[in-house]
Parts: structure tokens; sequence; C-alpha cells
């Protein structure tokens, strides 16, 4: 085996491997929005302004969400996508009326 057949071997591993891992991960939790601080969010945002990890500029957007234990969304102060939708909406509603 050659140099670049073991580096191309080396990084399926690893990406067949992260694919296994993250669903597993995932399980038991559940998109919170709202509760992120800023540089603080697990993904892209319900305003579909960046799609990253990390690209939130404002404490507790309610369109930046942060993956928490299913069931303790709300208890934290966050809401859940449809709620936050809900509230997306409306604030796009009322920017457009200004």
């Amino acid at each position: 085996m050659n140099q670049k057949q073991k580096i191309a071997s080396a990084a399926l591993a690893l990406a067949l491997a992260t694919a296994v891992v993250a669903p597993t991960h995932a399980a038991g939790k559940e998109k919170c929005y709202g509760i992120a601080q800023a540089g603080q969010n697990d993904c892209g945002n319900l305003a579909g302004t960046h799609s990253c990890a990390g690209q939130s500029t404002v404490d507790n957007d309610p369109g930046e969400w942060k993956l928490v234990a299913k069931g303790s969304c709300e208890s934290v102060g966050g809401m859940l996508k449809a709620e936050a939708k809900k509230r997306y909406k409306e604030a796009q509603e009322a920017k457009a009326k200004a």
C-alpha cells in the first residue's frame, strides 16, 4: 500500500467512524432555540444567514440553537423549533411594517 492509499484509507475510516458516532451523540437531545451565547451556537440558524456552528453574533438570539437534553429546553429558558419559528416570523412581519 503506498502513502496515498494509506492516507485515503485513514480518512475513510475517520469519516465512517464519525458517521456512526454522530447519531448516537445526538440521541436524547433536542435543538433549543434562544439560549446560545454569541459564537456558541451549534449549527445554522432559522434566518439562513449562516450554516455553521460558532457563527452567532448576539447572545440568546431566538433563531440560534444549541443541543440540550431532551425535555430540558424550556426549563433553561429556551424554545423548541415551532415556537422559535413563530417568533421569527412575527419579528419579520413587524420589521416589514416598520
